[in-house]
């Protein structure tokens, strides 16, 4: 086959795998490894289409092949941990990913994939350390500090938590989640001045955001604001929330008048 050729029906499988059309696709890359049957992205590819197929042994198979041939290759190793999590083997990702950065010990993805797997198996000390040499390595990342403050806050370690969130919260300003889970950790902390400000903010960054209403509404009802507090709860229901929850609503409500 001639490279031009060669390059035609790649892009044609890269395309088709983007379409999500697997099948075709595996079809292409597979007519591809006929000619180039030392190509460890080929054999990561065919890999990447079994496991759409749920066709998990081949899958792992054609990784296994991609890695004897590229020990090197990051995302082979994170493609094959991932069929593993998939399956809840939990330490065979482990032990994929361990084996990896032994290999490639600068590598932040697969530290960072690996912590993540550690929470996944609780065990967390386990996944601090991991996180940790993903900051040392790429300090602006603020994914890693969004999972070390989920763990910190897991934990109990409430100031840990703030801190990493915080971090968060210097790259991401308009993600009311980050702010709701950064005024969790604050109020966990019995820091309930800047739980309510962080509460403010993610019903600033996103008014159709309920949760953020709520806990307003809870927040300054426990600091004894009853009409702060009754100015969220009344916001509050007039979400689409069950009725359960707005007949739960508007009992405090009445205590509140």
């Amino acid at each position: 086959m001639e490279e031009k050729e060669y390059k035609s029906q790649l892009d044609d499988a890269m395309h088709q795998f983007r379409r999500r059309d697997y099948q075709k696709a595996l079809e292409t890359f597979s007519t591809l490894l006929e000619q180039d049957n030392k190509n460890a992205h080929l054999y990561n590819n065919i890999g990447l289409c079994y496991a759409h197929l749920s066709q998990n042994e081949q899958a792992e198979e054609y990784f296994k092949k991609a890695v004897f041939l590229d020990d090197k290759l990051v995302e082979t190793y994170i493609n094959l941990a991932d069929l593993y999590y998939k399956e809840n083997r939990l330490w065979d990702a482990i032990e994929i990913l361990q084996g990896a950065i032994a290999i490639i010990p600068d590598n932040a993805a697969l530290r960072h994939y690996l912590g993540r797997i550690y929470i996944e198996d609780k065990r967390y000390d386990d996944a601090i350390d991991a996180l940790d040499s993903v900051l040392e390595l790429a300090p602006k990342n603020y994914d890693a500090n969004w999972d070390l403050g989920m763990v910190y806050f897991e934990l109990g370690d409430y100031d840990s938590a703030i801190a990493n969130f915080e971090e968060v919260l210097k790259y991401i300003e308009d993600n009311e989640l980050i702010y709701y889970q950064t005024a969790l950790a604050y109020e966990a902390n019995d820091e309930v001045d800047k739980a309510i400000s962080n509460l403010l903010k993610s019903i600033a960054v996103n008014d159709k955001f309920p949760l953020g209403y709520k806990r307003l509404g809870m927040l300054f009802m426990a600091r004894g604001d009853n009409a702060d507090a009754k100015e969220y709860y009344e916001d509050y229901l007039k979400f689409d929330i069950p009725q359960e929850e707005k007949d739960k609503i508007n009992k405090l409500l009445e205590r509140l008048s």
